[in-house]
């Protein structure tokens, strides 16, 4: 089954307070001196000391692996449910990623539930549906109908070694949670893959199932991805790797931040909430939105001094 929007939101809220306050590890006055370094700002659930374990340009390793590909369709997966509906992490960042995507001359197609049509279709992206009920074979048929050079995921949840899909407070939320992974279980080796995480449970932390065991105490995803970019939320992480092609590039990607802000409330009007705070409000990760603008502007900051 699909999650239905919730009570629709005429006038969304923007709380004005972090509910982490400034108690995060990383928390700094100064501008960022990387990309890496703007999108792990603020860490409170372990990604600043994972980051020890991966290259400390991922997120421009990222990019240059997209810039590899040869053009054609970019499968791009995004949502995540918590307590019921869609959050608000993921979307958006999807949103700037494709964006980029398409106008570097790869068509991205938005893999998702039903719900995400909504969300894309002012960007005229395409979506293909997906299911709980889809098995392997249906993921197996939509690779070799799309064929594409290289698999995306956006906050996306995967299965753990239990082979179920928890959130992070260690709920299963496979009965809402389409088998997508199975793309990149599939594609291992053939078609290159990137994967944005904050949590330890998204497609990609399989890379990293060992640290995180140890360090974060949670049942991470086992799927690994050839290219994993870590960040404090994954919407972060997504306008991170479109900054680095930005930069890599030379081509202007990036959106101003209001097109961003208000991607955000519309998808919160059509039912998202915040992942955190499981409110139906415009924020992310119970981050004030001034926190997500910040970060935005920072990384805009980075690539067009």
């Amino acid at each position: 089954m699909s999650a239905q929007p919730a009570n629709t939101v005429t006038e969304v809220e923007v709380p004005e307070e972090s509910i982490h306050g400034y108690a995060a590890k990383w928390v700094s006055a100064e501008p960022p001196k990387s990309v890496e370094e703007a999108i792990l700002r603020h860490s409170w659930r372990g990604m600043l000391e994972l980051s020890k374990f991966v290259s400390p340009t991922y997120c421009h390793d990222a990019a240059r692996q997209i810039l590899s590909w040869p053009l054609g369709t970019v499968l791009v997966t995004t949502g995540f449910f918590v307590a019921g509906q869609p959050e608000t992490d993921g979307p958006a960042g999807t949103m700037v990623l494709a964006r980029a995507l398409k106008m570097l001359g790869f068509t991205p197609v938005i893999v998702a539930e039903p719900f995400a049509r909504e969300y894309f279709r002012l960007q005229d992206f395409a979506v293909e549906p997906v299911l709980p009920k889809n098995d392997a074979a249906f993921y197996g048929r939509m690779l070799k109908e799309h064929a594409p050079v290289g698999l995306v995921s956006i906050e996306r949840c995967g299965r753990n070694a239990e082979n179920d899909y928890c959130n992070m407070r260690g709920e299963s939320v496979a009965a809402l949670t389409s088998c997508v992974d199975e793309l990149f279980l599939q594609a291992k080796g053939i078609v290159p893959t990137v994967s944005v995480g904050d949590g330890g449970n998204e497609i990609g932390m399989g890379n990293l199932a060992g640290e995180i065991r140890e360090s974060l105490e949670l049942s991470p995803c086992t799927v690994e991805v050839d290219n994993l970019v870590l960040a404090s939320v994954s919407n972060w992480g997504a306008y991170g790797i479109a900054a680095c092609l930005e930069e890599l590039s030379g081509t202007t990607l990036l959106p101003e931040w209001p097109e961003v802000y208000e991607f955000l409330v519309r998808t919160v009007e059509l039912g998202t909430v915040d992942g955190v705070t499981r409110e139906p409000v415009a924020t992310v990760d119970g981050y004030a939105l001034s926190v997500s603008q910040n970060v935005y502007q920072n990384l805009l900051g980075l690539i067009r001094h």
